[in-house]
């Protein structure tokens, strides 16, 4: 018989297991997210990197292959967040997360519509003020998780935020097995939620050369950058990186436009767009220009490793994780064993006196 945790997230969610499937931009599409869902855990599609029409196929397509629950990450920043929160609620999302603090409206109308909110939250004062303004629950990721991190553990972070908030909180940064589940429901919180694990997973569509990348890295593999786009990055260390950190201003901005140049073909940004969307991303930072270039083609720097398994091209995004991570597991199989482990730790653990 499977181990069952009834927690504050299953219950809002209506997922069988307190356990969420990141929403990872060219990794979380409908067949991660299905497999997740139907393995109870709360999948979550990656939207910023899909076009509206992509979306809305995207979700139907989940919808095609499971009943169970699932989510959508959307950008709150986007300009056309409304059009897809619009999708969101038409077609019946359980659950709309955000990478960003979406605005108290944007709640108001997504709640209104019996949304779930779930803002990711990286400090204890923006999960205080998503709170405030009536999110159902948060992610809050620890400086372990992998892509755009803070430098707070999560063992530090996590009790801060289950302290400061009313609303359930899901621990982010560092899990990827029972062990971890149980930590974190020792801390309060209401689940964990794992990027890096899932990525690795056989029903992942991330291909085999990645994949085998990522098995390969020791914990020492990786690394905090700023040299992608000027924000604390955590990703494996690989040649590309290494190259930008080495580089001057001068010889990262000559490569940042020869791998602009590549990427404009195809992505179909002209060069106005992926400026203005890298001095967007500039806005209150100071990034040299290479910066502001790579800024506005990191979703295509992640889509050369992900989609296309350039990885002497494109950026690997990765929680610590991914140095003890061994095999590639069903997502079933890893949720399964996730809860078996857990409910075995507890058994196990010594009692008082």
């Amino acid at each position: 018989m499977t181990a069952s945790f009834e927690t504050a997230l299953t219950k809002l969610t209506g997922i069988r297991h307190p356990i969420v499937q990141t929403g990872m931009g060219w990794v979380a599409g409908p067949r991660l997210v299905s497999a997740s869902a139907n393995a109870g855990a709360l999948g979550v599609l990656a939207s910023a990197t899909m076009t509206v029409d992509e979306l809305r196929a995207a979700v139907r397509e989940v919808k095609s292959r499971t009943e169970a629950p699932f989510g959508v990450n959307l950008r709150a920043d986007a300009g056309d967040a409304r059009e897809r929160v619009r999708i969101i609620i038409d077609e019946g999302v359980r659950v709309a997360s955000f990478a960003l603090a979406p605005s108290r409206e944007l709640i108001a109308e997504l709640k209104d519509a019996g949304v779930v909110v779930i803002p990711s939250i990286g400090a204890r004062r923006h999960a205080e003020k998503v709170a405030a303004w009536g999110a159902d629950a948060v992610i809050v990721q620890g400086g372990e998780g992998g892509g755009h991190t803070g430098e707070v553990a999560t063992t530090v972070l996590l009790p801060q935020v289950v302290d400061a908030v009313g609303i359930p909180v899901i621990a982010a940064g560092g899990f990827h097995d029972g062990r971890g589940l149980v930590a974190a429901l020792s801390y309060g919180a209401a689940g964990i939620a794992m990027g890096t694990r899932f990525l690795l997973t056989s029903d992942s569509t991330v291909p085999d050369a990645v994949k085998a990348r990522y098995l390969a890295a020791t914990v020492k593999d990786v690394t905090v950058t700023t040299a992608v786009d000027g924000l604390p990055h955590r990703m494996l260390r690989t040649e590309m990186v290494a190259a930008l950190e080495r580089a001057g201003r001068v010889r990262a901005l000559a490569q940042a436009v020869r791998r602009a140049a590549g990427f404009r073909k195809i992505s179909g940004l002209s060069w106005s767009r992926m400026v203005r969307d890298g001095l967007a991303m500039k806005h209150g930072k100071d990034l040299s220009w290479s910066q502001v270039l790579l800024a506005a083609n990191t979703p295509m720097l992640l889509k050369a490793s992900m989609v296309e398994g350039r990885t002497d091209l494109g950026v690997m995004a990765s929680g610590q994780v991914a140095g003890l991570i061994e095999d590639l597991p069903s997502c079933e199989e890893l949720v399964l064993r996730v809860v078996s482990e857990a409910a075995h730790v507890l058994r196990t653990l010594p009692t008082p006196g």
